[in-house]
Order: C-alpha cells, then sequence, then structure tokens
C-alpha cells in the first residue's frame, strides 16, 4: 500500500464532535501537525469525514 501525509490545516473548534473524534483518531493534537498512515479504505473513509480540516499529499 501506499504511503499518505496529512496535515491539519484548520482548528476542529466549533466542529461536530464526529470530526473531531476522526482527527484524535488519525493522530493529530496540533494545527500543523503532519503525520503519516497507509493508505487504506478505513483512512480514506476518515479522510473524507475531515477533508474541509486537512490538507492530504502522497508521501
Amino acid at each position: 500500500m501506499s504511503k499518505v501525509k496529512i496535515t491539519l490545516v484548520k482548528s476542529p473548534i466549533d466542529k461536530t464532535r464526529r470530526q473531531k473524534d476522526t482527527l484524535k483518531a488519525l493522530g493529530f493534537r496540533k494545527v500543523h501537525q503532519t503525520v503519516e498512515h497507509e493508505a487504506t479504505p478505513q483512512i480514506e473513509g476518515m479522510l473524507r469525514v475531515v477533508n474541509h480540516l486537512v490538507q492530504v499529499s502522497n508521501a
């Protein structure tokens, strides 16, 4: 599988509990933090929930 780099570019303040929980599950704690994950269908589904808060690039 390929890897994806995900960067949190917008604050989750004033967002829904589902979006905040998804960001926490992806491993985010701070804005402008970057995490790396395998590009699995589960991760892609999580990214669809928070696509307006993150920036995704191939690793």
